[in-house]
């Protein structure tokens, strides 16, 4: 079917052609110019089977008869081809990059319907030797290919795990037993609950079990349960399937499971996870499979799951805040890091530890440590742990030229403890010189004081330790007259 000069006008624009004739007309013409200027192009009926491929596309991936390959998988014939998409979901694929060998061409796929409408195949149209005219568009694509390559790179170093268990620093009994049990249970692949105050070294075990483990060159990803809203705590560990809610992004985003497949996930404050997600952590530990939130499609993993706590996850157990099957499974391989108080053996090596790596970041010759500073450091109770005592020597290395000193240190501590001197014990006393009630008040106040000590001042993150509100700190901070602390 022809257009006639009758249906032209002056300008020559078709007029009083009907849209069916037009398309009768248009349509060969259109194919047959595609096929002319393309270098390759390429046909699947539904099934995404081969239909029909021309001389062009054929020579070009190798094919030496083109009817070899008729009816055969899209697939089987080339691998990274996307007809298939284009096949099931209807819609077309313009201007796509395809890789043939070290080189890419611009690649167009559109869906084949019959005069009903009904989807019946795909079309495919590859401008091999046209690539050069979109040179500024893959100079750009390549540009940001390598910036895609140096980012995965760089988020592989950061998800490596920087220390060993050899970074625990200390030589007493209590440090000596804590790092045999982590190096036997890096021998393991069961899961490890490490229990221990904040500030003991939690998270830095967790990464020397990772290394010296089978899975050390895997990925190590750390999250911290508490430092997520509850709202968000599902989607940030098990990941949403496109739209899974309301905001959320219309594409899939993978969970940390995912991302540490193959390695390791440590989950710190495991006993703030909130009750409804429990069970769903526990299957994930029980199947070593995921499924993400709104999605249908479980995901098998590769994982081995590292779970710190502060908390006393007994009590909550019995309190019905945490479930007892999954205590029961985080709890297999179970290490109990030593609080500093508990292995004061250890403060000289720490001191040197922490101040040399101070003095390396700051740029900065390391402090010394005077005898009486050391005596008085020695004797505190370190609530924060190393963490605390990271915390002052930082503080030290702002403040001080050459040697620290006792009475730097009692400056910078919230409440020294006076380190205690060896002296004749008393006889013993005829009578209690005490009331209970004084007894009791006294050691309130000296709670009130290590909760202060422990938080460096803090009385938010103090009255939160004591179990209190903050109204009722400041009340019993005046009660006992510890007012200025803070």
């Amino acid at each position: 079917m022809a257009i006639a000069r009758d249906d032209l006008d002056q300008h020559g624009l078709i007029i009083g052609v009907s849209p069916e004739r037009f398309r009768a007309v248009a349509m060969p013409l259109l194919f047959d110019h595609l096929n002319a200027q393309c270098e390759g192009t390429i046909a699947v009926n539904r099934q995404a089977r081969i239909v029909w491929i021309n001389d062009k596309y054929a020579e070009k991936v190798g094919i030496s008869d083109p009817r070899s390959v008729l009816g055969k998988e899209i697939e089987e014939v080339l691998p990274a081809s996307r007809l298939r998409e284009v096949v099931e979901s209807g819609q077309p694929s313009m201007l796509d990059l395809m890789a043939f060998g070290s080189e890419h061409f611009v690649v167009t796929r559109i869906p084949l319907r019959d005069e009903d409408g009904t989807l019946v195949g795909a079309l495919g149209f590859v401008l091999f030797d046209r690539a050069r005219h979109l040179k500024p568009l893959m100079a750009k694509f390549n540009t940001l290919q390598s910036q895609l390559v140096a980012t995965q790179h760089e988020l592989a170093r950061a998800r490596r795990a920087r220390y060993t268990i050899a970074g625990f620093i200390g030589a007493s009994s209590a440090a000596s037993e804590v790092k045999r049990q982590a190096r036997r249970a890096a021998q393991l692949d069961a899961t490890v609950l490490l229990r221990g105050e904040t500030g003991t070294g939690k998270e830095l075990l967790a990464q020397g079990i990772h290394n010296l483990s089978p899975r050390a060159n895997g990925p190590f990803v750390a999250v911290n349960v508490a430092a997520i809203p509850e709202t968000l705590v599902e989607a940030e560990l098990f990941g949403t399937a496109p739209g899974a809610f309301t905001g959320a992004d219309r594409k899939a985003r993978i969970g940390k499971f995912e991302v540490a497949n193959g390695g390791t996930l440590f989950l710190d404050e495991i006993g703030d996870l909130p009750l409804p997600l429990q069970a769903k952590l526990l299957r994930v530990l029980q199947e070593q499979e995921v499924e993400p939130l709104g999605s249908n499609q479980v995901k098998p993993l590769n994982v081995r799951v590292i779970a710190a706590t502060h908390i006393d996850l007994e009590a909550k157990v019995a309190a019905g805040q945490f479930r007892d099957d999954l205590y029961y499974r985080l709890n297999v391989l179970a290490l109990r890091v030593p609080p500093l108080r508990e292995r004061r053996e250890d403060i000289p090596a720490l001191l040197e530890h922490l101040l040399d790596d101070i003095a390396n970041r700051s740029a900065q010759a390391p402090l010394e440590v005077g005898d009486d500073a050391l005596a008085l450091l020695s004797a505190q109770p370190w609530r924060g742990n190393v963490r605390e005592l990271r915390n002052l020597l930082e503080r030290a290395q702002l403040d001080v030229d050459g040697c620290l000193d006792a009475q730097t240190v009692r400056a910078l501590l919230v409440d020294p403890v006076t380190p205690a001197v060896h002296t004749p014990a008393p006889p013993p006393a005829a009578s209690v010189t005490q009331t209970l009630a004084e007894q009791l008040a006294q050691a309130e106040r000296q709670a009130l004081i290590e909760a202060l000590h422990a938080t460096a001042g803090n009385r938010q993150q103090a009255a939160e330790h004591l179990g209190i509100s903050r109204a009722g700190l400041y009340a019993k901070l005046a009660l006992h007259g510890l007012g200025k602390h803070g």
